[in-house]
């Protein structure tokens, strides 16, 4: 099923669909849009090679800082998808960029996995995990080895005044038996305890469609965002300015449109219904 929003109904459906096989470059989120845990959706290795049957490129884009972008390689080839790190654009990378520009030197208390402390470390951030003097930045992601004593610890960190930042703002991760907490809802617990809310770095904000844009070299006009969130993914795409197109494989439903207020530009079951569109209309 396709629902195509309300400022294109004026629009032939042959010209709404021709507007989308315009575009050259596919932001693609990963949890809820391709996969969910070990399974794969059906049509997305097909809608990967049409991008590149049409002469385009895709990078998939996501908020997870839990892992790397080489954890990342390893999945999708052992869901059976060629997968190389220049594929990717992760809300660490957005975050790191932020870090640098604008908190240099600044000394981070790392609020995540050992990956996400990993990638900080390699990137020449100063990064600690355990409470000491000289923490200017408290710095949270999606933290899959949480602990009570993070939690402490940040608690003291925002009460102390230090910077507080985040990668993304996610209430929750899809699994396949339904939701965990994700880094928006540890920051919101935060918030609760502290008054302190964070500046995120990742998606609803364009910084990472920026980047994408930069890394590519193709244009607002020739790109789309593909995700199943209406408050990450798809607001991602307003602010920064692109088309987006909204599925409904993963945590996101039809009503968020009411209550978040936010627009896709397509609306889509899944990827391979869009795939199945985009295949009808270009034969």
């Amino acid at each position: 099923m396709c629902y195509i929003y309300p400022v294109l109904l004026c629009m032939k459906w042959g010209e709404i669909v021709s507007q989308l096989q315009d575009k050259r470059l596919f932001l693609l989120d990963m949890d809820g849009t391709i996969y969910i845990d070990e399974q794969l959706f059906d049509g997305v290795g097909s809608f990967l090679q049409y991008v590149k049957d049409i002469g385009g490129r895709y990078l998939f884009l996501t908020n997870n800082s839990s892992r790397g972008v080489e954890g990342y390689v390893d999945k999708l080839r052992r869901l059976g998808l060629p997968a190389e790190e220049t594929e990717f654009l992760t809300s660490v990378d957005a975050t790191i960029r932020y870090l640098q520009t604008q908190l240099a030197g600044k000394l981070c208390y790392v609020f995540g996995t050992r990956s996400f402390y990993r990638q900080l470390e390699r990137a020449g951030i100063p990064v600690t995990d355990h409470l000491c003097d000289g923490i200017e930045v408290l710095l949270c992601g999606f933290d899959r080895e949480l602990t009570f004593q993070k939690l402490e610890d940040a608690c003291i960190l925002l009460q102390r005044g230090v910077e507080f930042v985040a990668t993304n703002p996610d209430w929750v991760c899809p699994t396949w038996y339904g939701s965990v907490p994700d880094c928006g809802s540890v920051c919101e617990m935060l918030y609760r305890a502290t008054a302190r809310r964070p500046r995120f770095i990742g998606k609803p904000e364009p910084e990472m469609v920026h980047l994408a844009l930069e890394k590519t070299g193709f244009t607002a006009e020739q790109t789309v965002i593909i995700g199943d969130r209406l408050y990450t993914d798809i607001a991602c795409g307003v602010n920064a300015g692109i088309d987006s197109v909204f599925v409904l494989s993963g945590e996101g439903v039809l009503d968020d449109i009411e209550v978040y207020k936010v627009h896709p530009t397509w609306i889509y079951d899944d990827i391979a219904r869009l795939y199945r569109a985009l295949r009808e209309e270009s034969v």
